[in-house]
Parts: structure tokens; sequence; C-alpha cells
């Protein structure tokens, strides 16, 4: 008996010395998902007045890997485009997945704020001090409320932000074909232009 009121001792000093820091994150998580939805409100009034910037930048970089195929020691154009499609795909999976992030660590870590503030507020009941477990309660289904409400609002964002991507990656991977055939085409008339060269001289 007296081992295991040791250990209920210290998992009660594990759980309380969580309470502020899950209070804290969970506070953060609020502030981001606002951030987010802020983030998403911007990036969306820029896809209707300029496209998609995810794109533009892709574009550029195709350019870049275009005109380095001119030089004799590049690698070959299928190579370059495919590693060039999923640099881009994974930085913006990388941007999706903080946010996917959000969508689990707001709920567990609002269960966590509920739990911890319960056990406070039974032993301040156990104490009689009815204040305080009125407030530890609270606080409470304030941290429920809040974690749930973080993983609703990043699930929404997460939800919209997949849809532009893969709308995305279907206009890079198009435009990366179309540039490829452009080359081979202008490879093709070098070579079917060097052998009239080459039969008009002979």
């Amino acid at each position: 008996m007296e081992l295991t009121h040791t250990l209920e001792q210290i998992l009660y000093m594990i759980s309380s010395s969580l309470y502020l820091p899950v209070l804290l994150i969970v506070t953060m998580l609020a502030a981001y998902s606002i951030y987010v939805c802020g983030r998403l409100a911007q990036e969306w009034l820029e896809r209707r007045r300029a496209g998609s910037r995810t794109v533009r930048l892709f574009n550029l970089d195709l350019a870049v890997a275009l005109g380095s195929q001119q030089r004799a020691n590049a690698a070959p154009l299928d190579v370059e485009l495919e590693l060039l499609l999923q640099t881009h795909e994974h930085r913006q999976l990388i941007k999706l997945d903080q946010v996917r992030f959000v969508i689990k660590l707001g709920p567990a870590l609002g269960l966590m704020g509920t739990l911890i503030p319960m056990g406070i507020s039974l032993a301040a009941l156990a104490q009689g001090n009815i204040p305080s477990m009125a407030g530890s309660m609270v606080t409470a289904f304030t941290a429920t409320v809040t974690g749930l409400g973080c993983g609703v609002i990043t699930y929404l964002v997460a939800l919209v932000r997949e849809q532009w991507l893969r709308a995305d990656f279907a206009a890079m991977r198009h435009q990366a074909e179309l540039a490829a055939s452009r080359v081979l085409d202008v490879q093709d008339l070098a070579i079917e232009e060097d052998g009239h060269a080459l039969s008009e001289t002979l």
C-alpha cells in the first residue's frame, strides 16, 4: 500500500507539472490556428489575382533547369525534371504536414488540459476548497473546447490546401511535360537538319 501511495504521488506530481505547459501549448495552437486562417485567406486572394505562387516558382526553376541542359555535362532532362517536381512537391507537403500535425495535437492536448485540472479539482474538493475546484473545472472545459476548435479549424484549412496542391501538382507536371516535349522537338529538328546537311555534302 505504501508503494502504491508513493506511485500515486509521483504520477500526481508529473500530471501537475504538465498543467502549465499544456495550457501554454494549447494557447499557442489557438494562435497558430488563427494565423493559418489568415494565411489561407491571403493565399486565396493571391490565387484569384495572380494564380498559384507555387506554380510560378516552379516555372522559374523549370526555366533554369532547361537552360542548364545546354551544358555538356548536364544530367538527362527527364531526371532533372522529375527531381525538380519532387523537390517542389516535397516542399509544399512539409507545409501541409505542419497543419495536419495540429489536427491531431490540438484535441489530444485539449483532453490533457481537461483531465489534469479535473484531478486538481478533485484534490481541492477533498480539502473542501470549492472555489478552487470551480476554477479548475472551468479551465478544464475551456481547454477541451479550445483543443477541439484548433483541430476543426486546421482540418478545414488542410482540406482546402490539399485541393489547391492537387491542382498545383497537376499544373506543374503539365508544364514539365510541355517543356520536355519542346526540348525534344528542338533536338529532333536539329538532328534532322544535321542529317540533311550531311546528305547534301555527300
